[in-house]
Order: structure tokens, then sequence, then C-alpha cells
């Protein structure tokens, strides 16, 4: 009779296996680990990772153009949602009455200067001190209003461009109706910026306090000090530099505060001079454009000139938003 075959169960031999293993991982190349970045020994926090293949940023008139173009385009969501900003700005926190008391400013330089070139003098003066006191009846109460206010204006904004961008037909309610989910991780990012402000803050509050105070006299104090508050605004701008974009990444559905920081920080990498000649660009261009609004205005048509500042001031923040995020779009 045949020899029934054994039903019992045999081990494989593993022998085999693991060396065919371990001959394959000797031919991968071999990678050293990263070092783990500890917050209380600084020299672990420059990575020295390679940076990934990326196409050039665009320059600075290009994405001009075409945020301008964009906005032109779609003109009329964007203008209903600055046009609901400034009114209830202007009733909760601005008011109806002018505090910069610009005309009579005005007078009193024109005293002081004279002739074509005085004149000009004169509006260029009267424009600065514009500047400076267009929120000077801003308490802290109102001062609250405002802030909320704008946040909830660049919430509106921030979304109007990103449906924009996909092709999406949009309303001024849509805006503020359906962007304002992120609400509190944009709140949280916020709180991160602030933190991240804090070494600069701190840095130009000693070197005031050592100058003002006068235990930096000579020339050589000075520079030291003054190098150590620079040293501290460096540090805080390469933060705020993520951060800033975070600040878009975040609106994304399902996105978490540190999931948009990480994002960013990606994004980022190794272009942070590149990007910060793009944002300093931008207060540069918006001053520029406002002055050679404002300055005719001042010289011809004075009363005019404070709610005309007031319209741009307001007309800034769509654009401002819209030159960031078309900025990090050309980062992805």
């Amino acid at each position: 009779m045949p020899k029934k075959k054994s039903t019992k169960y045999q081990v494989p031999s593993t022998k085999g296996a693991a060396a065919k293993k371990k001959a394959t991982d000797a031919q991968k190349p071999r990678k050293l680990p990263l070092p783990k970045r500890v917050w209380y020994k600084p020299w672990t926090w420059v990575r020295n990772l390679p940076a990934p293949p990326r196409e050039s940023l665009p320059k600075v008139r290009h994405l001009l153009a075409e945020v301008s173009r964009l906005l032109l385009k779609h003109w009329k969501p964007f203008l209903g949602i600055a046009a609901i900003y400034g009114v209830l700005n202007l009733l909760l926190v601005r008011g109806l009455s002018d505090p910069t008391s610009l005309g009579e400013f005005k007078g009193l330089l024109n005293g002081l200067f004279t002739g074509t070139f005085g004149q000009l003098q004169s509006a260029f003066t009267s424009f600065v001190i514009l500047l400076g006191t267009s929120n000077s009846n801003v308490d802290q109460t109102t001062g609250l209003y405002q802030g909320f206010l704008l946040l909830v204006a660049s919430l509106a904004v921030i979304w109007s461009l990103r449906q924009v961008y996909a092709g999406h037909r949009i309303a001024v309610r849509d805006g503020y109706y359906r962007g304002m989910y992120p609400l509190v991780p944009f709140l949280i990012l916020l709180v991160i910026l602030s933190v991240q402000l804090v070494p600069a803050l701190v840095g130009a509050y000693l070197y005031g306090a050592v100058v003002s105070g006068g235990i930096a006299k000579d020339i050589i104090e000075k520079l030291c000090f003054g190098a150590g508050f620079a040293v501290l605004a460096l540090w805080s701008l390469r933060m705020v530099t993520a951060t800033i974009f975070a600040l878009y990444i975040v609106t994304l559905p399902d996105m978490t505060p540190l999931r948009a920081l990480q994002s960013a920080k990606d994004l980022v990498y190794k272009r942070r001079l590149l990007i910060w000649r793009k944002l300093i660009a931008l207060p540069i261009v918006l001053l520029l454009a406002a002055a050679l609004i404002e300055l005719p205005l001042i010289m011809f048509l004075t009363p005019a000139a404070y709610w005309v500042f007031f319209v741009l001031s307001t007309l800034a923040v769509v654009f401002f938003h819209g030159y960031l995020y078309a900025l990090y779009r050309k980062l992805l």
C-alpha cells in the first residue's frame, strides 16, 4: 500500500530569505540618520538637507501684474468684501469725523514753506502726518473691533482668492459665510506669530533702554548692542517668514496649525532671502502708490485727502492678501 503523506505542518526555513535580504541591504547605499533637533541645543536646529529642485520665483513686477489682473477681472466680489469691511470699520472704529485735522497742518506748513518746491514739501510732510495719525482716535475698545474686523475680512478674502484661482464663481456673501470655518486655527497661528516676534521686541527694548539710559555712550558700544538687536530681529524674521504662509495653508480643509506650520517651513526652506525681497517690496509699492494719489489731493483738494486715504487703506487689505497668496502659490 502507498504511504500516506504526513500532514504535519513544517516550518519553512528562513535562512535563505535572511541571507538574500542581507545581500540586498549590502548593495544599497548607506544613509546616516539625521540629527534630532533639540530646543535647548541651538546647534541642532540647522538642517543640512539639500534643497529640492524648484522653479525660480517670479519677479515682483510679475507678481504685482498677476494680482492686478486677477482683482480687476473679479472686481465685484472683492470690492464688495472691501466695502463691507470699510463701512463697519468706519462705523465701529474711526467714526465720521476727520481726526487728523489735515487742513490745519497744511495751513501751518504753507506758512513755513513757500514756492512750488515748498508746496510739494508741505504736501509730503502732510502725507507723513496722515500716515502717522490716521489711527489716532482708536482706543483699546475700538482697537479690538478693528482687529476683529480685519481678521474676518482677511478670512473672507483668502477664501475668495482660493475659489477664484480654482475657477469657481463666488459672491460676496460666500466669502463671509463660508470663509469663517478656519477661524480657530487661524487665531492659533496668529498667537504663534506674536510669540515669534518677542525676540525682536525684546532686542528693540533693550537697545532703546541702553542708548537712552546712557549705558552705551561711544559708537563701539552702540554698534555692539545694535548688532545684538539685529541678530534677534533676524531670528524673529526667520521664524515669521514661514508662519506668514502657514496662515494661508491653515485655511485648507482638515488642516491643523502645526501641520500648516511644518508645510510652510518646507516651502520656505533655503529660500528665505528671496522671499524677504518679495515681502519688503510690497509695503514700498503700496506707499509709493498712496503717495502718488495723495500728494496731488493734499495740494489741491485737502478735505478729500483723508477719505481717499481711508478708501485706499481698505482696498490695500485685499491687494495685500492677493499678493501674498499669489506668492504662496508660486512657492508650491
